[in-house]
């Protein structure tokens, strides 16, 4: 295991989703439900399956678009996606 790239991807993705709907739904659910233990189950299965979904578009992307692409396409969509919700459309 490469504890560099370890490090690296747990810092960012904590740091990215502290405050994140997904963190502010979860907070409500445990609120609502009183099941903590079976809401951070649940919510640790589903971050994984998104993110082994984005795993493999990610991998299976590049091996036929170059990663710079790949890169920039991801920055436009966060960039709509950001807008779309300022605007509340979604």
């Amino acid at each position: 295991m490469d504890w560099k790239i370890f490090a690296s991807t747990f810092i960012l993705i904590f740091l990215a989703e502290l405050g994140d709907k997904t963190q502010l739904a979860v907070i409500a659910l445990s609120a609502k439900e009183k099941t903590p233990l079976t809401i951070f189950v649940s919510a640790i299965f589903g971050f994984a399956l998104a993110t082994l979904v984005a795993i493999i578009i990610g991998s299976l992307g590049a091996k036929y678009l170059p990663v710079d692409f790949i890169q920039k396409i991801a920055a436009v969509a966060f960039i709509v996606i950001g807008v779309l919700i300022l605007l509340n459309k979604i």
